[in-house]
């Protein structure tokens, strides 16, 4: 009876350690199944996310670039008008672009650029450049950003457009950053209480080489104009010129529509009123 009880109790014994066996066995596929399923999905996901970096951004239209949040990554196509000098900083090369298609203009500050790439900058040049839509002081511009050449054989040279009759209204700041022109123009002082038509520096205090400031009037309001000595320096026309003015001079101007604490235009030509 004994002998019985414990060949039973063997028994029971062997097939509950082979029950355990086989449930280890068991768990054991499901988790290395799972842990497969895992490593699929991440490839897929990294897989995914990659195509997506590599994919190009699409291009906007100047009005949906003027629609665009501030801070927001943006990538437009236009055409080059003018630069600003190159120059490296920690060994990176940048430059400013003046840039403007037909639907519209752009400042492009600071993009990165080398050396050789700064040279084929030319006006009319067609470039695609992604970087992020900045504001300062009023002037909208993009900021932080590259650039790429569309070689598709087209190119654009923006015609001045005449804003005299614009100064003060509220329709001047919907051509910012474009070529404009100013007619009629009556140069007023550099500073209250003095006959001198411009300054070296925004206060006067630079030197022959640095930014030109000057002041002229139309319709009884009077606004203040720039040589940006990077893009026109002390050896080009145009800030010879400026140098030359007399108070009460009446002229005419090109330059492009930039905005500092409201409008103050980037001249790049002036000259007597014909």
């Amino acid at each position: 009876m004994k002998k019985c009880l414990c060949a039973a109790l063997v028994l029971s014994m062997t097939l509950a350690l082979a029950g355990c066996a086989g449930g280890q066995a068991d768990t054991t596929t499901e988790a290395e199944t799972t842990e497969e399923s895992a490593a699929v999905e991440t490839e897929e996901t990294a897989a995914e996310e990659t195509a997506e970096e590599a994919a190009p951004a699409e291009v906007m239209t100047h009005e949906e670039y003027m629609a665009a949040e501030i801070d927001s990554q943006v990538t437009v196509e236009s055409y080059v008008q003018a630069t600003q000098s190159w120059w490296e900083d920690e060994g990176q090369g940048k430059i400013t672009v003046y840039a403007q298609s037909e639907d519209g203009a752009y400042f492009f500050y600071e993009l990165a650029c080398t050396e050789e790439d700064a040279a084929k900058l030319v006006p009319g040049t067609k470039i695609r450049v992604t970087g992020y839509k900045a504001e300062w002081s009023g002037e909208v511009e993009v900021m932080d950003g590259t650039f790429e050449f569309v070689e598709d054989g087209e190119e654009f040279i923006a015609e001045p457009v005449d804003v005299t009759e614009m100064l003060g209204t509220d329709e001047l700041i919907n051509h910012q950053n474009e070529f404009v022109s100013f007619t009629g123009m009556t140069v007023e002082p550099a500073q209250e209480g003095s006959d001198a038509a411009f300054l070296y520096s925004y206060d006067g205090s630079g030197t022959d080489g640095d930014d030109l400031y000057f002041n002229a009037s139309y319709n009884g309001q009077t606004y203040t104009f720039t040589i940006e000595s990077y893009l026109c320096d002390n050896t080009t026309d145009v800030y010879s010129a400026v140098k030359e003015l007399q108070v009460g001079d009446v002229i005419d101007m090109q330059g492009y529509l930039y905005w500092y604490e409201g409008v103050n235009p980037h001249i790049t030509y002036v000259g007597p009123t014909a």
